[in-house]
């Protein structure tokens, strides 16, 4: 017996099926820009076009991970920054009737944590807390199998925790939070400050790693940043270990690294430490959690 997942992003969507652990099939689409119904149609298309390249038998439900704020009482995406006409929008109901399969919702970076946890990086732990830096810091808590949503479905949202009050502006409209501090933009943003120029992380990564003096301080204050987080976030959940993922993570360099375990001892001091591992499913994680979401719901993982 198989599963579905679909990882659904602002620009891409990809399908693939699940079968004893292992995706059979990859399909990858792009995420219509007039959003809405177009989205759930592309879904549909991927998903089947997935089962036909699998030559999977009887699916018995599609696991959906999606960015947004959710409503998982009601199967709705509250609203997606980077996906049109997604407002309260009724996803789950929708891919069900274009499906014709039960469909099972999930934050994506709740299912990328379910994967690392599974399969990954923590696979064997009780417990494990995933943090992603990238464009933005996503995250989730896993005890067993199952993630931490809070009541709410805002459980995870570990980007937005406040680290220095009054300072920048987060896309989420407060300030000070940990995504407006120590992701890609944030760092391009510093560097704009300080080189008087627009600078990627790419070039600013190769500064740093060549010893810039500049470049150095924005990157290794991006990386305290993390790890005073982590240190923070596991004195609050205490998981057995730390996953730490993202494109900044793991091009910034060793001593960007060095720097978060650094920072995160420092702050871990007289406390019980986890250990950190880097993240194993890089952008295959999202479509395993989606898909294992779906797996564990049906008995099949």
């Amino acid at each position: 017996m198989s599963v579905v997942g679909i990882d659904l992003g602002g620009t891409k969507i990809l399908a693939g099926v699940l079968h004893e652990g292992v995706i059979q099939a990859r399909v990858t689409v792009p995420t219509p820009e007039e959003g809405g119904r177009a989205v759930i149609e592309a879904m549909a298309q991927a998903a089947r076009a997935a089962m036909d390249a699998a030559g999977a038998g009887r699916v018995k439900a599609i696991g959906l991970g999606t960015p947004g704020p959710l409503d998982f009482k009601r199967g709705r995406i509250k609203f997606a920054p980077n996906i049109a006409n997604f407002t309260d929008f009724p996803i789950v109901e929708l891919l069900e009737e274009a499906t014709g399969h039960k469909v099972y919702l999930e934050n994506d970076a709740n299912a990328a944590a379910l994967a690392e946890h599974k399969l990954g990086a923590a696979q064997g732990a009780e417990s494990s807390l995933f943090m992603t830096v990238s464009t933005g810091v996503g995250g989730g808590f896993v005890w067993g199998n199952k993630v931490l949503r809070g009541v709410n479905g805002q459980g995870g949202e570990i980007g937005h925790i406040t680290m220095q009050p009054g300072g920048p502006l987060c896309g989420c409209g407060l300030d000070g939070c940990l995504e407006a501090l120590a992701t890609g933009p944030a760092m391009e943003r510093m560097a704009l400050a300080s080189f008087k120029r627009e600078m990627g992380t790419r070039e600013l990564f190769a500064l740093f790693q060549q010893g810039d003096p500049r470049a150095s301080r924005i990157v290794l204050q991006a990386a305290s940043w993390v790890g005073i987080a982590l240190a923070s976030l596991v004195k609050c959940y205490d998981p057995e270990v730390v996953v730490l993922g993202g494109g900044v993570a793991l091009n910034a360099g060793p001593a960007y690294l060095d720097e978060v375990m650094r920072s995160y001892q420092r702050y871990m001091e007289n406390w019980i430490v986890p250990p950190i591992y880097l993240a194993k499913l890089g952008s295959e994680a999202g479509l395993l959690g989606a898909a294992l979401t779906a797996a564990l719901e049906v008995g099949e993982a």
